[in-house]
This record gives structure tokens, C-alpha cells and sequence, in this order.
């Protein structure tokens, strides 16, 4: 089953969804497919204007669109996936931020790029299935760097050593750039566990993290290319 945003999901003029290893784009969402745009992810801060199904969008890690019919999405195995949408539902976003986009500020890309014309105060945005602070474990210096670089607390970015929260850091900050709402569907991408005993997985989702270290005690474990979960976003017109 897929997982779902209480705030978005208020929204009647639109339909979203974050995937997993049962469905990597959301049934509901499948027949829109052919409308997503081209592009690759890079884990940069560039946002691009959509304005027709299927654009080619280059290397880009942002999405956001005016234009009904257009399914917006972002590929993820850890890091965050973040849709956005105007709570009238007549504008929405889409996010791939791991910890580079994080750092680096694509959260503030997208709020720049939603007040040229507009307000994050009339928006919402919610943070899909990612690596948790349970799990999400990585070197010093990378904890140091962002307790450094950002104006937040430092236990808010790291509650374990050594741990980082990239979904305390997101929501911190979305609450900072003045979005009206903020709130996260989903849960740890490294360890959660499925619970449809009609799916073969042990996981319920796709983890690059969970993958690597399969694969450096067992070169021949297949790697995750094609399996990154789909979180998409789509606004419909007069539904």
C-alpha cells in the first residue's frame, strides 16, 4: 500500500502518493505516467517550470508546475522525497533532497522559487518515506559539516551520534521558509519492514544504504537500479 499525506490529501484537485517495493509508482498514479517529465536527478538544487507532459528537464532535482494533467515525481532509495502543494491545489512541487540538496539548500531553492509570483504561506508540503535517524549513519565530519552550516539545533540534526535526521532537518526547515503546513507520510527506508504477507519482501522499501551493504558481503546481490520507489504529485483540473 502506498503511503499518503494527510495534508495533501485534503486537497481535492489533486492526487499523490509515494511508492515501495509492492508498487514503485502508486497504482492510482500509474496511468499518468507517460506524462512525467524527462529528466536526472543529480542531487543538485535546480528547479525547473514544467508547462508540458513529458518535458525534457535536463539534470534537475526540482519540479513544479501550474499545468493540469502533468504528473510530477522524483526517484528515491534514502533520500527524501518532498511534494508541495498550493492549498487551493492550483500549483504543485516536487523535491528529490538527499543530503547534498539538504546542505546545499534546495528546500530554499523551491520557497524562492514559489515566491516569485506567490507565498509559501499558502502552501503545504509533506516528506515522504527516507532514511531515518534510526539507521541514517554516517562519518563525523559530514555531522559536523551540517551542525556548521545550518542555523538549527544541533540535536535536532544529529540525536544519535554519529546519526543524522534528514526528516527533522526537512520539516525544520520547510516550517522556516513559512509553508503553511508541514507534515511526513511514510516512514525508514532502511529498515522497515513489509507487512502484506501477499508481497515477497522482507522490506517494504527500496534502500540504497540496505542494498550496499548486501552487496559488499555478496558481490553477486543485484544492485537497485530500476527499483527506486516513484513519489508523484498531479493536479486535475475542475475534479
Amino acid at each position: 500500500m502506498a503511503d499518503y499525506s494527510a495534508l495533501l490529501g485534503a486537497i481535492p484537485t489533486i492526487e499523490h502518493g509515494f511508492g515501495n517495493k509492492g508498487a514503485l509508482l502508486p497504482e492510482h498514479l500509474a496511468r499518468y505516467q507517460h506524462t512525467m517529465p524527462e529528466k536526472k536527478q543529480v542531487h543538485g538544487t535546480r528547479i525547473v517550470d514544467v508547462t508540458a507532459p513529458h518535458q525534457a528537464c535536463g539534470e534537475a532535482d526540482g519540479f513544479y508546475t501550474t499545468q493540469p494533467g502533468i504528473l510530477l515525481n522524483v526517484l528515491t532509495a534514502d533520500c527524501l522525497p518532498v511534494l508541495f502543494s498550493r492549498r487551493d491545489g492550483t500549483a504543485i512541487g516536487a523535491v528529490h533532497a538527499g543530503w547534498r540538496g539538504l546542505l546545499n539548500g534546495i528546500l530554499e531553492c523551491m520557497a524562492a522559487h514559489i515566491n516569485r509570483a506567490d507565498s509559501t504561506a499558502n502552501w503545504v508540503a509533506t516528506i515522504g518515506p527516507a532514511a531515518g535517524a534510526c539507521c541514517y549513519q554516517v562519518d563525523e565530519a559530514l555531522v559536523e559539516q551540517f551542525q556548521q552550516t545550518l542555523p538549527l539545533p544541533a540535536p535536532l540534526i544529529s540525536p544519535r551520534y554519529r546519526h543524522l535526521d534528514l526528516a527533522a532537518i526537512a520539516a525544520r526547515k520547510l516550517q522556516d521558509l513559512g509553508f503553511a503546513g508541514v507534515d511526513q507520510a511514510g516512514s525508514c527506508t532502511i529498515c522497515t519492514l513489509n507487512q502484506d504477507p501477499a508481497l515477497p519482501y522482507r522490506f517494504k522499501y527500496t534502500s540504497f544504504r540496505r542494498n550496499s551493504h548486501r552487496r559488499a558481503a555478496d558481490p553477486h546481490h543485484p544492485g537497485i537500479k530500476g527499483r527506486n520507489q516513484y513519489a508523484g504529485i498531479i493536479m486535475h483540473q475542475g475534479k
